[in-house]
Order: structure tokens, then sequence, then C-alpha cells
């Protein structure tokens, strides 16, 4: 158990320069969306149930307050993923880039974010 402890720790650790953290982040936010998309499926499975199990589930899982933090944190791992993978495939063509990778790491963040608040804004503001 220790040494799965030590490699957890090493691995977030490691370096913990812009490039390692956007693979963390990059990994994290992959999870979440694969997440999402296995309860967004078995939700609309429930259909086929009829629709009164499809309406519990939707009131309880999709339009309640903590369902809508969920969401907000499901937009930012969208944006950010979305976002990284552009950067992956940038260096990935012109690697003569990777020099910069720090550069474009930040310069991506600016942009997740720039587009992130006006939408979380949106979807917190049907709570207030």
């Amino acid at each position: 158990m220790t040494a799965v402890l030590e490699s957890i720790y090493r691995g977030i650790t490691y370096r913990g320069n812009e490039g390692h953290w956007a693979w963390i982040l990059h990994r994290v936010s992959g999870l979440g969306i694969a997440l999402f998309l296995s309860l967004h499926i078995v939700s609309i499975f429930l259909v086929g149930i009829g629709p009164k199990a499809y309406g519990w589930v939707h009131a309880t899982l999709y339009v309640s307050p903590p369902a809508k933090i969920l969401e907000v944190f499901l937009i930012f791992g969208v944006l950010y993923h979305a976002a990284n993978g552009m950067r992956i495939i940038i260096i990935d063509f012109f690697p003569a880039l990777g020099k910069y990778q720090r550069l474009i790491v930040r310069i991506e963040l600016v942009i997740v974010i720039l587009v992130f608040i006006p939408a979380a804004i949106i979807t917190l503001a049907s709570l207030f």
C-alpha cells in the first residue's frame, strides 16, 4: 500500500511544471467526461422503462442544485479537455513549438477561463 501511495505522490509532485499539470488535468477531465457520459447513457436508457422513472431521474440528477454545480465542473472539464487536446495536436504537428510549451499552456488556460466564466454564470443563474 505504501508503494502505491508513494507512486501517487511521485506522480503528483513530479516536476510540477505546466506540462505536468496539463497532463494530470487532461486525464482527470477525460475521466469526468467519461463518467458523465456513462450516467447520461443510463438516464436515457430509463426512457424505455417509462416516463415516470425518467422524470424522477431527470428531476433528481439534472435539475437539482448539486447537479448544477457538477454541471459547472463538467463544463470546465469539456472546455479544458478540448483546448488541451488542441494544444497537443499543435505540438504534434509543429514540434518546434515544443520549446514554447509553458507559454502555450498559459494561453490555453486563459482562453479556457475566459470562456468558462460566462458559461458557469449562465449555468448557475437558475439557482439564484
